[in-house]
C-alpha cells in the first residue's frame, strides 16, 4: 500500500493515473494529512510557489517519518496563459513522481510519465512547432522520459501519418455508422454490441431509424458544404446483417450522402461466423474495397474461452473467399494477453497470419475494461504479466516486419496489460486513412448509430466537442430525431 498526501496543488487525477503505472490501483491511497503512524510510508508530492515566480516540485518518499528518497524540479513561470501554466505544472509533478518511484521501484516504465491514449499527439504538436526530428526525439526524452523503443515507434508513425492529416480543411469530413449486433459477446469487449439471441428482432426497426438519421445527416452535411473523405462501417459487426439488409444500407448511405469525394469505404466484416459468399459480393460490387477479418487469436481453445463461436478453419477460409473476390485490402485484428494464451501460442497465431499475409495487421494488447464479462469475473482467467506482454508484443513485430508491414497508427487504452499499446500495421499505400483521422483528432468523424459517437473539429481553435448517440438500441429507435438534432446545433456552429 502507497499513501499519497498532495500539498499545494489539485492533480490527483494525473498523480492517480501515473501511480497505476507502477503499483496496483488497490494499493494506491490519497490521504488529506501528513499524520501517519510510525510502520506506514506515504509519497508526499507538494508544489512550492515562490516570490519569484518559480516553482518547486517536490515529492519525498517517507517511511517511518524518514526520507527515503526526495526528488526536486524547478519550474520558472514564464507565461501568464493560466492553462499552459497548468499543463506544464502538471508535467513537472509527474516528472518528479516519476524520477522518485523509479528509483524506488528500480524499473523505468517505457511509456515514461504518458498515460493518455493518443502518444503521436505530442510528436504532431511539436511537427507544428518546426522542430527537426533530432530535437523532437529530445524532448520526449527530457519532458516525458519516453524510451527509445517508444520514441522510435511514435516518430516513425507521426511522420506517416503526417501527409494525411496536414491536407485536412474545415470541409473535409469522415462518417461512420454504427450496427450495434454481434453474433455473441467476447468476454473482453466493452462495446456498445447486442448479441443475436437477444437483438435480432430489433435490426429492422434499427435500419429503419439508421437510415432515417443518413438521410438527415446527409442534408446536414449538403447544407454546410462537407465532403465525405473517408465511410467506416463498424460495430459490433455489421455483417451480422443479411446480405440483403447490407445492401440496402449502402444503397442508402449513397442515395443521402455524396461520397464523390470519398477516399476510402470500410466495412468491419469481423466475425468469420458471419462472413457469407454472397456478403462479400454485395459489399465488393458496392464499392467497398477495405474489410477486416479478425481472427484475434488462431489458437481454438482460447476461442472458445472468450467467446467467439467460430474456428481457426473459417477464419482461412473467409480471408480466401474474400481475397478470391478481390478485396484490396483486409486487415487482420489480433489481441495479445488473451486468458490463457502464452508467447508461444502468440507465435503460433503470428505464424498463421503470415500464411495469409494480410495488406493490414491490428496488434491489440488487452484491456481489462469495466464493462466486460473479463473484469467481473477476473480472477477465474488466467492473464499474462507485464514482461510476458512485452514479450507477446515484440513477436507480433518481428513477424509484422518480416511480412513488410510497418507501424502506421497506435494508440493506448486504459487498463491494458504491461502499459503497452496498440498498433495498426500496413504494407506500403494500404495505410487507412479513417484510422489516422479517427487517432489524431485533426478532422470531424460524423457518427450515425446507436452508441455511436461524433467528434466535431474546430480548426481555428484546435479543439474537439463530442456528441453521443445514446447506446441503448431501442432508445436510440425511440430518440432518433433528437441525435440528429444534437449533430445539427454542433455541425452550425463549427
Amino acid at each position: 500500500m502507497i499513501k499519497v498526501f498532495l500539498k499545494g496543488h489539485d492533480y490527483q487525477y494525473e498523480v492517480s493515473e501515473l501511480l497505476k503505472v507502477f503499483e496496483e490501483p488497490k494499493k494506491i491511497e490519497f490521504i488529506e494529512n501528513e499524520a501517519l503512524v510510525d510502520d506506514q510510508s506515504f509519497l508526499l508530492v507538494s508544489k512550492v510557489s515562490e516570490i519569484n515566480d518559480e516553482y518547486d516540485i517536490i515529492t519525498q518518499l517517507i517511511k517511518n517519518h524518514k526520507v527515503m528518497i526526495e526528488n526536486t524540479i524547478k519550474y520558472k513561470k514564464d507565461t501568464t496563459d493560466h492553462g499552459k501554466i497548468r499543463k506544464i505544472l502538471k508535467r513537472k509533478i509527474k516528472l518528479s513522481i516519476y524520477d522518485t518511484l523509479s528509483k524506488f521501484y528500480e524499473i523505468h516504465p517505457l511509456w515514461g510519465i504518458l498515460t493518455g491514449i493518443r502518444p503521436t499527439k505530442i510528436v504532431h504538436e511539436l511537427m507544428d512547432q518546426k522542430l527537426d526530428l533530432q530535437h523532437i526525439r529530445q524532448k520526449l526524452k527530457e519532458n516525458y522520459r519516453m524510451s527509445e523503443e517508444k520514441i522510435d515507434l511514435v516518430t516513425k508513425i507521426a511522420q506517416i501519418e503526417r501527409p494525411v492529416i496536414k491536407t485536412n480543411n474545415g470541409d473535409a469530413v469522415s462518417v461512420y455508422v454504427s450496427i450495434p449486433f454481434c453474433p455473441t459477446r467476447c468476454i473482453y469487449c466493452s462495446f456498445p454490441s447486442n448479441p443475436l439471441d437477444k437483438g435480432k428482432n430489433l435490426i429492422k426497426e434499427y435500419l429503419k431509424a439508421l437510415i432515417y438519421e443518413i438521410k438527415e445527416t446527409g442534408e446536414i452535411l449538403k447544407e454546410h458544404n462537407k465532403k465525405v473523405e473517408t465511410l467506416y462501417i463498424g460495430g459490433g459487426t455489421p455483417t451480422t446483417l443479411s446480405h440483403e439488409e447490407l445492401e440496402m444500407l449502402i444503397k442508402a448511405i449513397k442515395k443521402h450522402i455524396d461520397l464523390k469525394w470519398v477516399k476510402e469505404i470500410t466495412v468491419e466484416a469481423g466475425r468469420p461466423d458471419t462472413i457469407t459468399m454472397e456478403k462479400l459480393m454485395v459489399l465488393k460490387r458496392e464499392g467497398v474495397e477495405r474489410i477486416s477479418i479478425n481472427p484475434q487469436t488462431m489458437n481454438q481453445k482460447t476461442l472458445e474461452v472468450i467467446g467467439r463461436s467460430h474456428t481457426a478453419e473459417d477464419i482461412i477460409h473467409s480471408y480466401q473467399m474474400a481475397k478470391k473476390i478481390g478485396f484490396d485490402t483486409i486487415n487482420m485484428d489480433m489481441i495479445i494477453g488473451l486468458p490463457g494464451e502464452t508467447p508461444e501460442m502468440v507465435e503460433k497465431t503470428m505464424k498463421e497470419i503470415e500464411k495469409l499475409n494480410p495488406e493490414n495487421l491490428t496488434v491489440h494488447t488487452l484491456a481489462v475494461k469495466k464493462t466486460s464479462r473479463l473484469r467481473q469475473h477476473l480472477n477465474d482467467y488466467p492473464l499474462a504479466k507485464e514482461e510476458e506482454a512485452r514479450k507477446m508484443l515484440q513477436i507480433t513485430q518481428t513477424y509484422a516486419e518480416r511480412m513488410g508491414l510497418i507501424p502506421y497508427y497506435m494508440y493506448r487504452q486504459k487498463y491494458m496489460l504491461g502499459n503497452l499499446e496498440n498498433i495498426g500495421y500496413a504494407k506500403a499505400g494500404h495505410e487507412g486513412i479513417y484510422n489516422i483521422q479517427i487517432m489524431e483528432e485533426k478532422q470531424s468523424i460524423i457518427a450515425l448509430g446507436a452508441g455511436a459517437v461524433s467528434k466535431i473539429y474546430y480548426q481555428e481553435e484546435n479543439r474537439l466537442e463530442r456528441v453521443p448517440n445514446v447506446t441503448n438500441v431501442e432508445h436510440y429507435i425511440a430518440r432518433v430525431e433528437e441525435m440528429v438534432e444534437r449533430k445539427r446545433k454542433e455541425i452550425d456552429h463549427c
